[in-house]
């Protein structure tokens, strides 16, 4: 028994969820909770988890909900994609059934536990990803490097569906490598109703496709099966017209939809971006052109193709936070460059700059809150 207790300490699993875990309470204590539960956008999924887009029943939780000039209203939510608050919503209700602190702000508790599980998950994938594909020597230095991008940091310590979309994304992937395209696509359509840009993936997958048939000049029936990645996102406008009456809700519910042109966030005038400091996106646009570039060769072609449709598609976005929207392109960065994050050399900057990382997303997350004044509607 003990020596399955010192085998089971030493697994990398088991060090994954520990820093997940940890680096995440270390966030939640100084950041606090209050702050916590008010970044954006998470909370605003806790409205569609109570009501699963029932107009009159947000109405009658928004009265109160105090967003001043945010002017919130029952067509905004639809923005905000399904998967992530149906997970909200039964974990919530496991959390009222046992009560007590549990059932106390049991959907702003879920919020952020959902993601926190599926950071867990996404990290013990993406080390079991890294080994499956022999993509490094150094799969558990890489998986740990993975955690702390810092807006990555900051996005999984608070409520938001980027860890579980990642997750499925990289699922779909892994499927499509090993050629069972019914499961890439299946998980290629959750990832799609997580996120819209989840569509990129049939994208991607289409463009394989094209170079097979160019170099092999045949078409396997079985490609056609990731056409559910579409098939999921008709699927979420479908419950949007069984909910609202309107079959476009996702399209009405304001301006949410920030592709443009390329290079279009250099432009302070606009409402999402209202800044002219933006050096950083341009290291953004720098590390993930790289890696799209670093990917041309690599054997496993929907890494390459997805990378690139994906990277064509952050480019046209007109928003501040590239580095939010882009975060699905860092597995594969981490991928392309993977003798570069696990060398000394990195790791000692990293090791010196950790410090730096947890200090940056606690400032960022006690910025980034929403002005609620009533949290009634939440709880």
């Amino acid at each position: 028994m003990i020596n399955i207790l010192k085998s089971s300490l030493k697994s990398p699993y088991f060090i994954l969820s520990i820093i997940s875990v940890f680096s995440t309470l270390i966030i939640w204590y100084f950041a606090g909770m209050n702050n916590i539960y008010k970044n954006f956008d998470g909370v605003l999924y806790v409205i569609p988890a109570k009501t699963f887009y029932d107009f009159k029943e947000i109405e009658k939780i928004n009265v109160n909900l105090g967003f001043g000039e945010l002017g919130i209203n029952p067509n905004y939510f639809p923005a905000h994609l399904p998967l992530y608050p149906l997970l909200i919503r039964l974990l919530a209700e496991i959390f009222m059934f046992f009560g007590g602190w549990f059932g106390r702000l049991a959907y702003l508790k879920s919020m952020v536990f959902v993601n926190l599980f599926f950071t867990v998950f996404l990290v013990w994938f993406f080390y079991f990803f890294l080994k499956k594909f022999k993509l490094t020597s150094k799969p558990l230095i890489l998986s740990i490097i993975f955690l702390f991008l810092p807006r990555f940091l900051a996005v999984r310590s608070v409520g938001a569906p980027e860890s579980l979309f990642i997750f499925l994304i990289l699922l779909s992937l892994y499927f499509f490598e090993n050629k069972r395209y019914f499961l890439a696509g299946i998980f290629g359509a959750l990832a799609t109703a997580t996120k819209t840009p989840g569509i990129l993936l049939f994208g991607g997958y289409c463009l394989v496709f094209v170079e097979k048939m160019i170099k092999e000049k045949k078409i396997d029936k079985k490609w056609f099966w990731i056409v559910l990645i579409p098939l999921g996102l008709l699927a979420v406008f479908g419950l949007y017209f069984l909910k609202t009456g309107n079959f476009f809700a996702y399209f009405n519910s304001g301006d949410n939809i920030h592709l443009v042109y390329p290079f279009s966030v250099f432009d302070f005038k606009k409402n999402w971006v209202g800044t002219g400091w933006l050096e950083d996106v341009l290291f953004y646009f720098f590390l993930y052109g790289l890696a799209v570039y670093q990917l041309k060769e690599s054997k496993y072609r929907s890494f390459f193709y997805f990378s690139l449709v994906f990277f064509m598609a952050v480019l046209l976005v007109q928003h501040r936070d590239i580095a939010r929207y882009s975060l699905p392109l860092w597995p594969m960065a981490i991928i392309a460059f993977e003798k570069f994050f696990a060398s000394k050399r990195f790791l000692l900057i990293f090791l010196i700059l950790i410090f730096g990382i947890f200090l940056y997303t606690i400032n960022f997350v006690s910025y980034n809150i929403m002005p609620i004044g009533e949290w009634k509607g939440f709880i």
